[in-house]
């Protein structure tokens, strides 16, 4: 059965409160199931948030399993931001962040670094394995604070594009021996996919989706950046951020590019950091126009 856009009545897939936000998310399709992976934040009756790697899992992306924890609840970590999956040979490969917050700090300090959990079955994952994306002969305590990573196959090599001094890149043969490439400007939550010839940038700059293009993964050419419908949308009037395009444009039960993003609104995403953020949806034919529910009502 193909999907049916017509009948999303909502842009907000999971909805955030209080106590609970839904931030980052990042999906991985396999046997007609959606696995949205995101980062799940809880603040708890003792006052402090904690992050995990959450889960739940969909056919249609209307209704959903129940959240299910992936990681360890334990603020010297707050395991999250995850950025993919990658499959490579047997294995799933998940990549996130620590996004360390153990003495009250309101971001993840100085020792936020990149990790990998590896799956046969998306169910039962291994331990978290620390990517050492700026070489062997760097140790963990000189690799500098580095949040939000991004896997990626090209040309027999991997990639991994992270949040360090704009966007930073490495490449590995196996996904364990990393060299470090460089970097470029450009936001968080960098995702990148396939565009005809060239490549798709999607990162998140201070408010809304961006987007770069390029030919070679090296060189990128700004191409601006869009809000979606976050003025007519509360729940993301405080920041709409970190895009994860899934191209499914191929995919004969979907048969389109899919946009995840979180909002938090209405108040200022630097306020309710860690409340309130919803998960939204879009979708494209062209990775350029993009459409939502509600938005030819708008019109």
């Amino acid at each position: 059965m193909v999907m049916d856009f017509s009948r999303f009545e909502s842009p907000v897939l999971l909805r955030g409160d209080a106590v609970t936000a839904y931030r980052d998310p990042a999906v991985w399709y396999e046997d007609g199931v959606f696995h949205l992976y995101f980062t799940l934040v809880e603040t708890l009756a003792d006052g402090w948030p904690y992050l995990q790697l959450g889960e739940v899992t969909s056919r249609d992306l209307r209704s959903f399993s129940p959240v299910r924890r992936l990681t360890v609840r334990d603020r010297s970590l707050n395991y999250s931001s995850p950025g993919c999956v990658l499959r490579v040979g047997d294995e799933r490969v998940l990549c996130f962040q620590s996004y360390c917050r153990e003495h009250g700090e309101k971001y993840g300090n100085e020792r936020s670094r990149l990790y990998v959990m590896r799956s046969r079955d998306l169910v039962a994952w291994g331990e978290p394995e620390l990517l050492r994306v700026k070489g062997d002969g760097v140790a963990e305590s000189a690799m500098g604070r580095m949040i939000d990573p991004y896997l990626l196959s090209a040309g027999g090599r991997h990639y991994c594009f992270f949040k360090q001094n704009g966007v930073s890149c490495s490449v590995s043969d196996d996904l364990r021996h990393w060299e470090y490439l460089g970097h470029v400007e450009g936001g968080e939550n960098v995702c990148i996919v396939r565009d005809g010839d060239g490549w798709l940038m999607v990162h998140s700059p201070a408010n809304g989706i961006g987007f770069k293009r390029s030919a070679d993964l090296v060189t990128w050419e700004d191409e601006g950046r869009t809000l979606l419908g976050a003025s007519d949308w509360p729940w993301a009037q405080g920041r709409l951020t970190a895009g994860f395009v899934l191209d499914l444009r191929g995919c004969p039960e979907v048969g389109k590019a899919l946009l995840f993003f979180h909002g938090t609104g209405p108040e200022d995403e630097r306020v309710v950091f860690d409340t309130q953020a919803c998960i939204g949806l879009a979708w494209s034919d062209d990775l350029r126009e993009w459409s939502w529910a509600g938005k030819e009502a708008r019109r």
